[in-house]
This record gives structure tokens, sequence and C-alpha cells, in this order.
């Protein structure tokens, strides 16, 4: 929960610092798009390529970036082994029959004995799951003996291992992206810019003071709230709560214990910040003033040319493709 950097704003002074928030916010939704247009994995690679430039130019702390992605692992990896396992098209690379026998079901249960003390001591966690779920391939495929539950055959196919890379890919491009725009926006800019972006909605009867203010206290909050959760359990830890072990009835009780100090924390901070709110003369539906006015540069009007060349490039790509 440390690493969480969603809704984080770091000071800076770098090229993306001095823009104005309607153009990071427009450019990234771009960007997203032109991403999702791309469809081979050497564009996307010059893609990631382009951002990581991005981010070297804009001063923006890659190992933070890099650090935050660490909770997303899990779901990398879930997206990675679903298009291996689930995709049957192109050139057929692998096809063993894995063996569910007593032998092989119990060095699983010992290798999972085995990879959780590892993991409880050491650093490397993504390192140690991986190294469990190539455990469990070897266990199945090299254990044939003892008495034999069933069989089934593990097929990976070119396009599996291709599709996977390709969405891999596309995730940590996107996750940089908006990475970078919470990483180098003020959440007051970030909610000015989304109001003056959903100013004309008003006519369908959006209030997008509202919705831009709504947006921006959950961006605010999230590493607030994740912050709040993690002390709390490092204090019932300290007091012999283990969420990780025990038995499911204790791991609910646990999980309870942490809910119950957690909306009572959020619902303290959500009236500590009405007041705050309301000691600043804030009425909802009401004209405000700021002292900050938000104002185009030319820094803004160079990196729009480059995200209107980027898509329209991407554009071009599709439609060659």
């Amino acid at each position: 929960m440390k690493n969480i950097v969603i809704g984080q704003y770091i000071p800076g002074k770098g090229l993306f610092y001095r823009m104005d928030p309607r153009t990071k916010i427009i450019s990234v939704i771009t960007l997203m798009i032109a991403i999702f247009l791309l469809g081979s994995i050497p564009q996307l690679l010059v893609a990631f390529s382009v951002c990581a430039v991005m981010m070297w130019v804009g001063n923006i702390p890659v190992k933070r970036v890099i650090r935050g992605m660490k909770p997303l692992i899990i779901l990398l990896l879930f997206t990675f082994f679903f298009q291996i396992f689930f995709n049957k098209e192109g050139k057929l690379l692998l096809d063993e029959v894995m063996h569910v026998t007593v032998v092989s079901v119990l060095g699983i249960v010992l290798w999972t004995i085995i990879w959780r003390l590892l993991a409880r001591i050491g650093k490397f966690k993504t390192v140690l799951l991986l190294a469990y779920i190539m455990g469990i391939f070897v266990l199945f495929r090299f254990l044939p003996f003892g008495y034999s539950f069933t069989t089934f055959r593990f097929a990976i196919y070119e396009k599996g291992i291709e599709m996977s890379i390709f969405v891999i890919i596309r995730l940590v491009i996107i996750i940089s992206l908006s990475t970078v725009l919470t990483l180098t926006t003020k959440p007051t800019d970030l909610t000015q810019g989304l109001e003056s972006l959903m100013r004309p909605l008003k006519i369908i009867g959006i209030r997008s003071e509202d919705f831009a203010l709504i947006i921006s206290i959950s961006l605010r909050y999230i590493p607030t709230i994740l912050d709040e959760a993690f002390k709390i359990m490092a204090a019932q830890a300290s007091r012999g709560a283990d969420f990780a072990e025990g038995k499911l009835k204790d791991k609910v009780k646990q999980v309870i214990s942490l809910l119950v100090p957690m909306f009572i924390i959020a619902f303290k901070r959500s009236e500590d910040l009405a007041d705050a709110m309301e000691s600043r003369n804030f009425v909802p539906g009401k004209p405000r003033t700021r002292i900050h006015e938000l104002r185009f540069g030319w820094t803004d009007i160079g990196v729009g040319v480059f995200t209107l060349a980027a898509l329209a490039l991407t554009i071009v790509l599709k439609v060659i493709g």
C-alpha cells in the first residue's frame, strides 16, 4: 500500500509541471486513444520508448512510477497467463501432457508451503511468484508417479504469447500516462481543469463543478485512505493479528476489524473536509473566484501539436495496416 501513487502529487519543476492541466488531461486521453489504435508489438515498443522519453524530459521520477506499478503485478500476471492459456491461434509452440497424480499433488502442497515461507521472509515476492508458477508446471509435467487422478494437455500457441506481450505493454503505457498526469498536477488544478473542460455539459443539465469536485476528492483521498489502512494493519500486526494466515473464519474477523476503523476514519475525514470547505465559504452551485486562473502557454501549444501528430500517425498506421 505504501507504493500506491494513484492520485498523489509530487512537487517538481519539469516540463509537465508548467503545463495547463486542461492540456494534460486532453493529451493523456488522446494518447490513450492512440495507444488503443496501435496493432503490433513493435509499434507499442516505439510508443513505450516515447513514453519513457517523455518522463525523462518532464523530470518525472521513473523509479516512483515503477514502484507504483508493483500493486498491479498480480493483474498484469493474470492478464499474461490468461492470454497464454486461452488463445489457441497461430503456430503450436508447446504441447505437453500434464499428470495430476498423488505424487504431483503432494509435491505442489509442499512447494506451496515453501513458497509461502519464502514470501514471508524474502523481498523478491514477484520473482518468487513466477518461480512458484513455474514449479507447478514442472511438478505436473515431470511427476507422473503414483495413482493418477486425471491428465490434461497444456498447449501454448504463438498468438497467445504475442497477445499476452501486446496487452501487457499496452497496460503499462496506459498506467504510466495516467500516473504522469496525477504526479504532475495538483488536485486543485486538476479540479479546475476538469471543471473547465466539462463546462459545455451544462447544456444537458450536468454541473461540471460538482462532478469535477467529486473526482478531485476521490483522487486526493485514495492514497490517504490506503495509507490509513496500512497503519491499521501494522498496528494490528503488532498486537498479533496476521492477515495472511489462519482459517477463513479468522480472516473474516480480521477483515471486519480492519473495515470498522476504516469507515470511522473515512467519516471523520469527510467531516473535517466539510468543515474546511465551509470555513472557506464554499457554497455548492455558487460561482467561485480563484487566485490563479488557467492560461495556455507555448508549452501547451507544443505538447498539443505533438499529441495531435501522434494521434494522426496512429490513425495512418491503422488504415495502412
